[in-house]
């Protein structure tokens, strides 16, 4: 049987289903001649991660499909239930990424409170004759520890960002309109292991009392945070998105950055990606990457390892 990687997928992903017997190609095929190359070439099993999209003209006229298989969290880019509905298996890597997501988060948290991001845009332009100039400008940083974090959204990658925050010293509060109470291991180099209890409470409640917000949500038809949400936002608060393009209003978040309001943001996905808006790409209080939350060696070993697995299940 034939797998098409039509995104990628990482050697020990390929190596995994070769010793099953299965055929993998790695072509990337343009969206509009995703059907007749699957047909041409009888593929089984479908595996994307976000930028190519699964939806019913796939669906409906590729009978050799069994399978779908997502590398990562989100699925808004596969129509999942009628693919299902359809009879075809919908897989994906829930827990993958988790890990190196959260530790983008803390990256731009990082960045952010130290100004590294637009330090390092102008160190290259003036670190050579405006050295004491800079370094007043960007000598007001502030420490994450004592601080508080507030997670919206506390799910598997929520979980493990608010296990940095811990170890890092910082308080977290969540909110989450399908979880009450979880429970989070932090397992140390030497052994031991704590847990530490986290209750969520309401979006008010976190918007108010955080520091620092960071998103952890699927795809929305609204806005998660809009100018109403910014507004009860402590004054000079920062802000993080590595979950999904279109949870945040990027108007709103411009304009509270240029007055002042939030301090700092770090984006790692954007409403009109691939094609952020320039006045996005181009705000000093912005530390931008290009949707690179899963895109670690690890993470990808793990989503391909993981999605080989379910396959061979499946299917053998």
């Amino acid at each position: 049987m034939k797998v098409l990687a039509n995104d990628g997928v990482s050697q020990s992903g390929i190596e995994a289903l070769e010793k099953k017997g299965f055929e993998v190609l790695t072509t990337t095929v343009a969206q509009d001649q995703l059907v007749d190359y699957i047909n041409k070439n009888e593929i089984s099993v479908l595996l994307v991660r976000s930028a190519t999209k699964v939806r019913t003209d796939i669906i409906d006229n590729c009978p050799s499909l069994k399978i779908i298989g997502r590398g990562g969290v989100g699925m808004d880019n596969i129509d999942v239930a009628y693919a299902r509905e359809k009879g075809l298996h919908v897989i994906n890597t829930p827990a993958a990424s988790s890990g190196s997501v959260a530790e983008l988060v803390f990256a731009h948290l990082y960045g952010g409170v130290r100004f590294l991001h637009d330090s390092n845009r102008n160190m290259p332009l003036d670190g050579d004759s405006k050295f004491k100039n800079l370094k007043k400008a960007y000598g007001s940083g502030i420490e994450l520890r004592g601080k508080t974090l507030g997670v919206i959204g506390i799910g598997r990658i929520g979980q493990a960002t608010a296990k940095i925050a811990i170890g890092v010293g910082m308080k977290v509060i969540a909110y989450d309109p399908f979880i009450e109470e979880i429970e989070i291991p932090l397992d140390f180099f030497d052994g031991q292991s704590l847990k530490f209890k986290i209750k969520t409470v309401s979006k008010e409640e976190v918007l108010k009392s955080s520091d620092f917000f960071t998103l952890h949500v699927p795809a929305q038809k609204e806005y998660v945070i809009g100018k109403s949400e910014i507004e009860q936002m402590k004054e000079g608060a920062g802000i993080i998105n590595a979950a999904r393009g279109g949870v945040i209003d990027e108007v709103a978040l411009v304009e509270a950055l240029e007055n002042g309001k939030l301090g700092f943001a770090g984006l790692d996905v954007y409403e009109n990606e691939p094609n952020p808006a320039i006045k996005v790409l181009m705000n000093t209080k912005i530390s931008l990457t290009p949707h690179i939350g899963a895109a670690t060696g690890e993470a990808q070993d793990r989503i391909g390892q993981e999605l080989a697995e379910q396959i061979i299940k499946i299917l053998n």
